[in-house]
């Protein structure tokens, strides 16, 4: 979308007209403080202070004084339109929105951001609510919206489980579970999905798929997390060259077929099932050699037949027939009974 389909007045005019009403020193700080210049780059309140050689609360006196006295003056007034269209922005983005999207929705400049950022400050009718541990930076108009979501976000994250991966339609789904007092207007997937970039403590995995940030399933750092994404992925037992190759193919990243094998054999996460064969042990495969998967499958189970154990083996381990005969002839662990059946020796 073009910049002139989103906003009609010209946020550098506005500012300027605006800065006009105050003093010399007064206009250099906020031009400063809000990187309204040719640099860009917004001063601390320490680098101001500096300058003119006073303290950084002198400085912030400076600041807030300005503010409110551009908005006292006729000139605020005269801006009205330029404020009354960027609160139109917020509503349609949901009536809260993150800063860094409201920016970017606006404009890809960075100049012409920080004129925005500015106005949303200087606008009485805009709240911003400073980032936390929860929250990203965000602006709303509505205090009693912005609370609502505050507290679906909060409950939508302590009803997740650590491990949990959903699907963005999953997610969203559940996310509106938590949103029934909110008007229906708002209930679009793209302010849901807007409204979901706020929190710091949900987020995306590199596949699109929604759970805890702090989760590896989500916050992917290495070959480990990359393949236990494709396992789980492809849904059944895979081979670790496959997994390397498709590390590759979906996240970009360079896997050595000998180091995905490795890291895999580390993980508690994954299970060898068979001749290079890797499954994921959430799906219920045990860990261990066939003599182990036979053990535990007897420990559960009680006295077997052969067929049954076989049936049973063959469901953990993709193995031959015959290596599960091999092993039961280990008369250290297991034995015959009078019926014909096998149990632990």
């Amino acid at each position: 979308m073009s910049e002139k389909t989103i906003i009609t007045f010209k946020p550098k005019q506005v500012s300027k007209r605006l800065i006009g009403v105050l003093s010399p020193r007064a206009q250099d700080v906020i031009i400063g403080r809000y990187g309204l210049g040719a640099d860009t780059k917004r001063m601390t309140l320490e680098a101001i202070g500096k300058k003119y050689k006073i303290t950084r609360e002198r400085v912030r006196q400076i600041e807030n004084y300005s503010i409110a006295n551009i908005r006292k003056s006729k000139e605020y007034e005269i801006e009205k339109v330029a404020f009354d269209e960027l609160k139109t922005i917020v509503k349609v983005l949901g009536g809260m929105v993150s800063e860094e999207e409201l920016l970017k929705y606006i404009s890809k400049d960075k100049s012409i951001q920080n004129h925005i950022h500015f106005l949303l400050v200087v606008g009485e009718e805009f709240t911003k609510e400073k980032e936390d541990a929860e929250f990203k930076h965000r602006w709303h108009v509505d205090k009693d919206l912005s609370k609502k979501i505050h507290e679906s976000l909060r409950k939508l994250y302590e009803n997740m489980s650590d491990e949990q991966i959903l699907p963005e339609s999953q997610m969203i789904e559940n996310f509106l579970e938590h949103l029934k007092e909110v008007a229906s207007e708002y209930k679009n997937e793209e302010i849901l999905r807007r409204w979901l970039a706020i929190s710091k403590t949900i987020s995306k995995n590199p596949l699109g798929e929604w759970g805890k940030a702090d989760s590896p399933n989500i916050n992917t750092k290495g070959m480990r997390d990359y393949a236990f994404l494709v396992i789980r992925r492809h849904g059944s037992p895979i081979h670790f060259r496959e997994v390397a190759k498709l590390i590759g193919e979906l996240f970009g990243k360079k896997a050595h077929v000998a180091t995905t094998h490795n890291e895999l054999i580390k993980d508690p996460r994954f299970v060898l099932v068979g001749r290079g064969l890797y499954a994921l042990s959430e799906w219920g495969y045990m860990s261990g050699v066939v003599k182990d998967v036979i053990k535990g499958v007897l420990e559960k189970n009680g006295p077997l037949t052969k067929e049954k154990i076989i049936e049973k083996v063959m469901k953990e381990r993709y193995v031959k027939e015959n290596t599960i005969m091999v092993n039961l002839q280990n008369t250290k662990l297991f034995k015959k009974t009078k019926d014909g059946k096998y149990t632990l020796a």
